[in-house]
């Protein structure tokens, strides 16, 4: 199954809406037990989530459950809770040290060989330590919670958030060295803006990221799109890979450019993202 392009977040405490975001399109829901839920209404949340998933029949590869910060009162009872669901992983949010990641497996004991983690990275500790966090067991990808980082860094972004272009090649670079999946960009909180948002996952797309955190059921088809390639490169990857397979070994020119490893690497890439290829 090749890696989610969309993850769509639902409120925890809202059970009527778990199906709607499953049936949205989205490639993953990510039930949310943190900043969708109020204080006082977060066990009542937990509770919920809990009599769902004991109803599940199947396990679930496109449902995570995001958890408390590991700092707060509810951590530890959440991670227990689903430590023995049927979902595909945990959102770790506020994750700054591999400590903090590596604190998530004590609850899964035998079932530890299924444990996913998506670790947000969404404060300056975060960001310091990507890279040794990124090779923490269990971790999946890397996610980018780029509204909670500009607070704690008391930035103040432009919509298009060209301020933290270098924090996200930073990501890439982590996911990459670790030898992880492309990581998950940050949400757009303007849903209501489709060419916006195709800015913004064309920006993502073009840096690395392999998908992108959605907070309304309305931005999954654009994610998803966003994160296929265009006809335009399809086309051209066609005509890569025709050249190749015409060529005797030696050099091969297409359109008066040189065809080497690296371009034949990104057409076959190109392909495989389009269902084209293995």
């Amino acid at each position: 199954m090749p890696p989610a392009r969309s993850y769509l977040f639902v409120p925890a405490n809202r059970p009527d809406r778990y199906g709607k975001a499953l049936a949205s399109g989205a490639d993953a829901v990510i039930v949310d037990l943190e900043d969708a839920v109020a204080p006082a209404a977060k066990t009542q949340a937990r509770d919920m989530l809990s009599d769902w998933l004991s109803r599940q029949s199947q396990p679930s590869n496109n449902v995570w459950v995001r958890v408390n910060a590991a700092d707060t009162e509810w951590h530890a009872e959440d991670v227990r809770c689903v430590a023995a669901a049927p979902i595909a992983g945990i959102v770790l949010p506020k994750a700054d040290s591999r400590d903090a990641v590596r604190n998530v497996t004590r609850h899964f004991n035998g079932a530890r060989s299924r444990l996913r983690l998506l670790p947000l990275i969404e404060s300056a500790a975060g960001i310091a330590r990507m890279r040794e966090i990124a090779k923490a067991g269990h971790v999946e990808r890397l996610a980018f919670g780029s509204i909670d980082l500009q607070v704690d860094l008391g930035m103040q972004c432009e919509p298009q958030e060209s301020e933290l272009m270098h924090l996200r090649v930073e990501m890439v670079l982590a996911a990459r060295l670790a030898g992880i999946a492309p990581p998950v960009d940050g949400v757009t909180t303007n849903f209501d803006d489709a060419a916006f948002l195709e800015q913004a996952v064309g920006r993502a797309r073009r840096l690395g990221f392999g998908a992108k955190l959605c907070i309304h059921p309305r931005q999954v088809d654009v994610v998803n799109r966003g994160f296929l390639p265009s006809d335009e490169e399809i086309a051209w990857a066609r005509a890569v890979m025709a050249a190749v397979g015409q060529g005797d070994g030696g050099a091969i020119s297409l359109n008066g450019k040189m065809i080497d490893k690296p371009v034949i690497m990104q057409a076959q890439g190109f392909l495989r993202r389009a269902g084209e290829c293995e």
